[in-house]
């Protein structure tokens, strides 16, 4: 298999020009790795490296779109010392994306900003919900019809602890192995969904069938275990950016994490036939999205 990690000599998240080569391959799935570009913490945020700061009732700390901080422990001041690192890793990551990818900005919707300081390998969930498990990620509650998940990701273990993933094999190599296995779209089922308030909008066969591949890959183990993958330690000081809805990844080690996600329109791409939504629907040949639903 190919590396499926691209990296990239370059340490300004603020002048880093993109390059046609890199725009390819973070659109047929790969990840981009930048080792020299760190998130540099101030002394007083060093001290939020702890993973008390994070309420045990909250999964990550998270940043909404209007600034409202949710998910920390402890009083007002540690809230907005939280929210002032986060904010500012924000315009950062925001800044590199403008920088790789200028097309984008124009149409690009701000997520929730995270930090993530919990150890990765402690964390005990569902196979569904196991991120241990090598995936492309999809929404049970969300239909975002072809609607693409750009992240960034930076590390900023104090310890020097790499953030270990394992990254898989192309997108279409994946589909062309878990869609034979694929349970039908019905679209009575799908408005029964909507209306029991199960989806916030009706599920579309393309939302259907990315919850197909993400639960036949987590629930196939001899896939997890002997795909096509390389493991990837991501360093204490370095970020990386990929398109988590077409990069197999898994997620299987490391500690204090900040995470940036981006919603990309469908076929804003810079090749939108490189996206899933485009691969799917040549495989199953017609439209997986309605026309009213993008």
């Amino acid at each position: 298999m190919q590396s499926p990690i691209v990296s990239i000599d370059a340490n300004d998240w603020r002048n880093t020009p993109g390059r046609t080569e890199w725009t390819a391959a973070v659109e047929s799935g790969k990840v981009l790795y930048f080792p020299q570009l760190a998130f540099t913490l101030s002394e007083q945020e060093k001290a939020l490296l702890r993973p008390d700061v994070r309420d045990p009732k909250s999964r990550n700390i998270s940043l909404n779109v209007d600034g409202a901080i949710k998910g920390v422990a402890g009083d007002a001041a540690t809230q907005a010392a939280v929210a002032a690192m986060v904010t500012r890793f924000r315009a950062q990551a925001t800044a590199l994306i403008a920088g790789l990818f200028p097309d984008y900005m124009p149409v690009v919707r701000m997520a929730p900003t995270s930090y993530r300081p919990s150890q990765v390998e402690t964390r005990a969930q569902s196979w569904r919900a196991d991120d241990k498990r090598m995936h492309v990620d999809a929404f049970p509650s969300r239909p975002n019809y072809g609607e693409r998940i750009l992240r960034v990701f930076s590390n900023v273990n104090p310890d020097g602890l790499p953030r270990v993933w394992r990254v898989g094999e192309p997108f279409e190599d994946v589909a062309r192995k878990f869609l034979p296995r694929a349970k039908p779209y019905v679209a009575w089922q799908a408005k029964a969904l909507a209306l029991l308030h199960v989806t916030k909008s009706l599920r579309s066969e393309y939302d259907h069938l990315m919850l197909q591949l993400h639960d036949g890959m987590k629930g196939d183990m001899d896939y997890q275990r002997n795909a096509p993958q390389e493991t990837m330690p991501f360093a204490a000081g370095s970020s990386w950016v990929c398109f988590s809805d077409q990069a197999v990844h898994a997620v299987m080690s490391g500690q204090y994490m900040l995470e940036q996600t981006f919603f990309l329109p469908p076929g804003k791409e810079y090749n939108p036939e490189a996206s899933p939504l485009a691969i799917l629907t040549r495989m199953q040949g017609h439209a997986l999205v309605a026309a009213g639903q993008r």
